[in-house]
C-alpha cells in the first residue's frame, strides 16, 4: 500500500512541492488519470502557512497538504458509476470521464482537497502522479511533489518501508483512514519574557512549569529572560515561575491558539 510521509518540521515554506505539481499537471492531460489542472484556483499540493503566537513571540509553521488517498474515502461513497476508485496500490483516482457533472464528489471531501473545474465540469485532485508511477519510460517514477522537495520533507513509498506507529494524520476524528502521515504536526506553545519590575531587568535562569490535568512541561528562562514551552496539547494551563524562592503564576488558555505572552512581570 502506497503512503505519503511528511515531516513539517523540515518544511521551510519554499513551495517547491506545489510548483512541481503545477509544472506536471498544468497544461498536461494525463488521461485516464486526470485532465489538465487549471493554472489558478486549484492546488493539488499546497502548503498551509500559519503565523502563531503574538509578537514578539511568534512562530510560523508550514504544513504540506494533498489528497489523503483515504482507505475509507468519502469521495468514493459519494460518487456514482464508480467515478472514484481506489487502485490496488492505494491511490484514489477520480475518473475524469465518469465524474463529469458530479459536483457532490467535491462536497464529500472533509479535507477540502477536491476542486471543481467549472470549464470541464469535473472534480479534480491529486492523483499521486499515477501516470509517472505506471510508466516505466518516465525518468521520474515518483510523485513530482516528492521529487521536487530538496529537503526530504515529503516521502512516498510502501507502507511497510516506514515506521508509521507514532505518526499522525490530519483530523483523525473524520475516521477516513488517511494514507498521508505526518511525523510531527504543529502543537501549541506558550512563550514570553520574564522580567522583574522592581529592577527593570529580565529574569535569567527561572524555572517555568506549565501544568494541566494530565501532566506538566518545564523549561528555563534564557539569557534574555525568554521562555518557550513548546509541543503542548491544546488545553488550559497554569504556568508557574520560580527562582531563588520567589514564585508567581499565570493562567493561560491554548485551546484555540498558541500564546505569546509578551513581557511577564515576575510578581
Amino acid at each position: 500500500m502506497k503512503v505519503f510521509v511528511i515531516d513539517p518540521t523540515r518544511c521551510v515554506g519554499c513551495h517547491d512541492c506545489q510548483i512541481g505539481c503545477k509544472d506536471e499537471h498544468c497544461g498536461n492531460c494525463w488521461m485516464p488519470y486526470a485532465e489538465s489542472q487549471p493554472e489558478i484556483g486549484q492546488f493539488w499540493m499546497k502548503v498551509d502557512q500559519k503565523e502563531r503566537g503574538h509578537k514578539p513571540h511568534v512562530r510560523v509553521s508550514y504544513t504540506p497538504r494533498l489528497c489523503n488517498h483515504c482507505g475509507n474515502a468519502p469521495c468514493i461513497k459519494a460518487a456514482q458509476n464508480d467515478a472514484v476508485y481506489r487502485r490496488d496500490d492505494g491511490l484514489v483516482i477520480i475518473d475524469p470521464v465518469k465524474a463529469k457533472g458530479q459536483k457532490q464528489i467535491v462536497d464529500a471531501c472533509p479535507y477540502d482537497v477536491i476542486y471543481w473545474n467549472e470549464e470541464l465540469e469535473i472534480p479534480q485532485k491529486c492523483t499521486g502522479c499515477a501516470h509517472l508511477i505506471d510508466d516505466p519510460e518516465q525518468p521520474i517514477r515518483t510523485p513530482r511533489c516528492v521529487d521536487n522537495c530538496h529537503l526530504d520533507v515529503i516521502r512516498f513509498g510502501e507502507a511497510e518501508d516506514f515506521d508509521l506507529e507514532d505518526m499522525e494524520v490530519l483530523h483523525p476524528e473524520y475516521k477516513t483512514d488517511p494514507h498521508v502521515y505526518y511525523t510531527k504536526l504543529p502543537k501549541r506553545f506558550i512563550a514570553g519574557t520574564l522580567y522583574d519590575p522592581d529592577t527593570e531587568e529580565v529574569v535569567v535562569g527561572a524555572k517555568v512549569t506549565a501544568s494541566w490535568a494530565e501532566g506538566e512541561f518545564t523549561t528555563m528562562t534564557d539569557d534574555w529572560g525568554d521562555f518557550w514551552l513548546e509541543d503542548l496539547p491544546a488545553a488550559e494551563w497554569r504556568v508557574d515561575f520560580e527562582k531563588d524562592g520567589k514564585r508567581a503564576f499565570r493562567e493561560v488558555d491554548t485551546i484555540k491558539e498558541d500564546k505569546g505572552l509578551g513581557d511577564v512581570a515576575f510578581v
